[in-house]
C-alpha cells in the first residue's frame, strides 16, 4: 500500500484521480493533511438499533423502547421512552399523528437527531414506527459513520471512502504536539490516535474522548499564547510605579458624593497594587451595565494624576466617551487636574491646539475615542490608559497605545459580563476584577417577553407611564425597509432567526407609534447614519427630557444615563443575543424608580420563547452570558476574531470548562520552565503554535 505523506496531494488516493480532486477541492480538500483534519461534526449509525445509554448529542440515531410516560406541554408533546438500559424524552412541537396515537406500554423504533435539554437527553421531530409485540425493528449490528460539514448527503459516502482509504495505514502522517507525558497525566489520547478515531469511532465514548483530546490540544495552545505574551510582557517591559498613600486615597474619595461599595473597594485594591509594581498593568475590570465601573476606572486615572503622569480613557463611541467626560467634569468640578474631551469632529484648529497641550504635558487627563490612537496623538508622560468595552477593541489597538511612549499601565472594562471559560481564553493574558454589586439605590428592571397580539395593549400602558412622567426606549434592529442590520451582532444565529417575520425598520416604527400609541409625544429617531452632530443633540433633548419616547437602533447599547428613561422596548427581540438584551435593558433603571422591558418576540417558531423567558427569571448578566456562550459561541458573542484569537474547531468553551482549567493551569507550569518553549519536549508545542496562530503569532509582542 502506498503511504501517504501530509502534503501528499489527494488525487493520488485511490478512487479519487484529478476529475473527483477537483470536487474536493472545492471543500478545501487538496491535502491528506487537509483530508485528516476535515472531522465529522456529528454521527450516524446504520443499521440496528442503538442502546439509549450509548447515545452522546449530536448523534442521530434509531432506538427500539418501549413508551413509559406522555406529557402533553403548552407547546409540545414529550415522550418518555425506555429500552432497559436508560431512558430519553422524544419531542415534538408539530406531532404526526402516529405520536399522537402513542400510549404507555406500546413498543416503538424512533429515529432522530439526540441533543441535551436541562440536562437530559432528547430527540426532536424523530420519526416513529410502531413495533408489533415481540417484535424487533432490525436485528443486524448498528454502525457509526460520521457526517461531513459542507457535504450533501449523497456526496457523504464519497468522502468517507476516501478517509477509509487512507485510515488504513497503519500510520497516519500526522505531527504529534502536546508532550505524551501530559497525555498520560489528563488520560488524552495522542493527536494520531484522535484523528483516526475522529473518523472512525468505535462507539460514541471513543469519538467523545477524542474530540476532547483535539480540543484540550487547542486550549493548551491558546492558553500557551496568552501565557508566553504575558510572560514576555512582564520580564522585558517596566512602567510608572504610581505610589496610593492614605492622604492620596482620601483626596480622590471626598470627589464622589457617595461612599463607594465593598465591590468597588476590592477592584480599587487590586488595581492599586498592580500600579504599584512597577510593571505595566493589563487588568479587566468587568461587570453589570450601572456597577460603577466607571468610578473605579476614575479612581485610578488620579491616582497616577497625583503621581505626576497623564491618563486617558478611551471609549467605542463619541456619545459614550462625551458621558464619561460630562460626569468626570461633575466629580471634579473646581479641582486643579486639567482634563479634555479629544474627539475626531471640531475644527483643526481647535484639534491642533489640543495636541499640543497633550504633548506638552499640559493636560492630565484626556477623553476620547479612536482618536485617541491616532499617529498625530503624542502624550509626554502617559501612564495609564482605560478603555471601555474592551471587546470592542482588539489586540493591534491595545499596541497602539503601548507605542505612544514608555509602557503605560492599561485598564480596560466591560459591561457585557465574561463567562469564566471565554476569559480565560479571550483575555487570557489579562488580570480580572469583577464588580458583581450594584450601587445601592438602583430600582429594579422587571421584563416581560410579549407577542404581537399584546403590542398594542402593551404600548397603550406605556403610554400611561410616560404621561406619568417616565421616558421610554424603542430599540429596532435595523433603520429602515429593506436594509440590511445595522449593528451584526443583532443578527441571531439562523435556527432562531429564520421564522421572523421581517424586521420593523426604526424609521417605520416611529411613523406607527407617532400614529397609535404615541400620538403627541415628543418623540425622535437615533441611528448610526446621522450626522455625529445629530446625534448628540438628539441624546441631549431625549436626556433634558424634552424628548419623550427615542426610537433607536442598537446604537443605545453603549449610550448616555438618563435617569427618566425607565421603559425599554425591544423588537424583534429573538434576532438578539441574550447579552445585547442584557446589554440593552441596563440602559433603563438607571435611577431609582423601577424599570420595565418588553421583548417583543415576532417569530413564529418554537426556539426563541424557552430562550428569551431567561432574561425574565435573572437580572445576573454573567448567567445571561454563559447561556449566551451555550447558544452563540464566543465569535458571536464578543467579536473574539478582533483578538488574534484562533478559531476553535474542536473545543467548546460552554461545554469544556474543566479542559480549559486544566490546560490553563498545564500552560502556565510549561511557560514557568520554559517560557519561550525552547527545550527540545516544547519544539512540538512550538510548531503547533506556528501552525495554529500564523503571522498571529507575533501578536505575542502586542502585549
Amino acid at each position: 500500500m502506498r503511504l501517504f505523506r501530509a502534503d501528499s496531494p489527494i488525487q493520488y488516493v485511490r478512487g479519487v484521480g484529478p476529475r473527483r480532486a477537483e470536487w474536493f477541492a472545492q471543500h478545501d480538500l487538496r491535502t491528506i493533511g487537509d483530508l485528516l483534519d476535515f472531522f465529522p461534526t456529528r454521527y450516524v449509525t446504520q443499521g440496528g438499533p442503538f442502546a439509549i445509554e450509548n447515545l452522546q448529542p449530536g448523534m442521530t440515531a434509531r432506538i427500539l423502547a418501549d413508551v413509559l410516560k406522555i406529557r402533553h406541554r403548552p407547546t409540545s408533546l414529550v415522550v418518555l421512552v425506555h429500552d432497559g438500559t436508560d431512558a430519553i424524552q422524544l419531542r415534538w412541537f408539530q406531532p404526526p399523528p402516529i405520536a399522537e396515537a402513542l400510549r404507555p406500554g406500546m413498543r416503538v423504533s424512533a429515529e432522530g437527531r439526540v441533543q441535551e435539554f436541562d440536562d437530559r437527553i432528547e430527540m426532536i421531530q424523530p420519526l416513529v414506527e410502531f413495533v408489533p409485540e415481540g417484535g424487533a425493528a432490525g436485528n443486524e449490528k448498528s454502525v457509526i459513520v460520521g457526517v461531513y460539514p459542507g457535504v450533501a448527503e449523497k456526496q457523504q459516502p464519497r468522502i468517507r471512502d476516501v478517509v477509509a482509504t487512507v485510515l488504513a495505514q497503519s500510520r497516519l502522517p500526522i505531527a504529534e504536539c502536546v508532550p505524551p507525558p501530559l497525555l498520560a497525566r489528563r488520560r488524552l489520547m495522542s493527536r494520531h490516535d484522535a484523528v483516526r478515531a475522529m473518523h472512525a469511532p468505535k462507539d460514541m465514548r471513543q469519538a467523545d474522548h477524542a474530540r476532547r483530546s483535539l480540543a484540550y490540544e487547542e486550549f493548551l495552545l491558546i492558553e500557551l499564547a496568552m501565557m508566553m505574551r504575558r510572560a514576555k510582557r512582564v520580564s522585558i517591559q517596566t512602567a510608572p510605579r504610581i505610589h496610593l498613600t492614605p492622604e492620596i486615597d482620601q483626596r480622590i474619595r471626598k470627589r464622589f458624593p457617595f461612599e463607594l461599595t465593598s465591590a468597588q473597594n476590592g477592584a480599587i485594591r487590586e488595581i492599586g497594587h498592580d500600579l504599584q509594581a512597577g510593571r505595566p498593568m493589563t487588568r479587566l475590570l468587568q461587570g453589570d451595565v450601572g456597577c460603577g465601573k466607571t468610578v473605579v476606572a476614575l479612581y485610578a486615572c488620579l491616582a497616577a494624576i497625583a503621581s505626576g503622569f497623564q491618563a486617558a480613557i478611551m471609549a467605542p463611541t463619541e456619545i459614550l466617551a462625551s458621558q464619561h467626560f460630562a460626569k468626570i467634569e461633575q466629580y471634579l468640578a473646581g479641582s486643579r487636574v486639567r482634563r479634555a474631551l479629544l474627539r475626531g469632529a471640531g475644527s483643526r484648529a481647535d484639534r491642533a491646539a489640543g495636541l499640543a497641550k497633550i504633548d506638552r504635558g499640559e493636560i492630565d487627563l484626556v477623553v476620547g475615542t479612536h482618536a485617541l490612537i491616532q499617529k498625530d496623538v503624542a502624550f509626554q508622560n502617559l501612564a495609564l490608559v482605560v478603555v471601555d468595552e474592551q471587546h470592542r477593541f482588539g489586540v493591534l489597538q491595545r499596541h497602539a497605545f503601548r507605542s505612544k511612549g514608555p509602557t503605560p499601565h492599561y485598564l480596560v472594562m466591560t459591561a457585557t459580563p465574561i463567562p469564566r471559560t471565554l476569559s480565560m481564553t479571550v483575555f487570557g493574558d489579562l488580570d480580572v476584577s469583577t464588580i458583581r454589586s450594584s450601587p445601592p439605590g438602583r430600582g429594579k428592571v422587571h421584563t416581560r417577553v410579549i407577542t404581537p397580539d399584546d403590542w398594542q395593549r402593551e404600548l397603550e400602558l406605556v403610554r400611561a407611564r410616560i404621561d406619568s412622567g417616565e421616558q421610554v426606549y424603542v430599540v429596532c434592529p435595523r433603520i429602515g425597509a429593506g436594509e440590511e442590520e445595522e449593528n451584526s451582532a443583532a443578527r441571531e444565529p439562523r435556527a432562531f432567526a429564520e421564522k421572523s417575520d421581517a424586521p420593523i425598520g426604526a424609521v417605520k416604527m416611529a411613523e406607527t407609534l407617532q400614529a397609535g400609541p404615541f400620538r403627541g409625544l415628543p418623540l425622535a429617531v437615533l441611528h448610526g447614519r446621522m450626522t455625529q452632530a445629530e446625534k448628540d443633540r438628539i441624546m441631549r433633548e431625549f436626556a433634558a427630557g424634552k424628548i419623550r419616547a427615542l426610537v433607536s437602533t442598537t446604537i443605545v447599547e453603549v449610550g448616555v444615563d438618563v435617569p427618566n428613561a425607565t421603559i425599554m422596548v425591544i423588537e424583534n427581540a429573538e434576532r438578539y443575543g441574550l447579552s445585547q438584551l442584557h446589554q440593552l435593558r441596563g440602559r433603563v433603571c438607571r435611577g431609582v424608580r423601577d424599570g420595565l422591558c418588553l421583548l417583543v418576540r415576532r417569530d413564529r417558531g418554537e426556539a426563541a420563547g424557552p430562550r428569551l423567558q431567561v432574561m425574565t427569571r435573572t437580572l445576573d448578566g454573567f448567567r445571561i452570558a454563559e447561556e449566551d456562550l451555550k447558544l452563540r459561541g464566543p465569535g458571536e458573542l464578543f467579536g473574539t476574531k478582533q483578538h488574534g484569537l484562533p478559531e476553535l474547531h474542536m473545543g467548546d468553551l460552554a461545554m469544556d470548562f474543566p479542559l480549559v482549567e486544566a490546560a490553563r493551569d498545564d500552560a502556565a507550569a510549561i511557560v514557568r520552565d520554559d517560557p519561550q518553549l525552547k527545550k527540545p519536549p516544547h519544539q512540538a508545542l512550538l510548531a503547533g503554535l506556528r501552525k495554529m496562530f500564523g503571522e498571529k503569532l507575533a501578536l505575542i509582542d502586542a502585549a
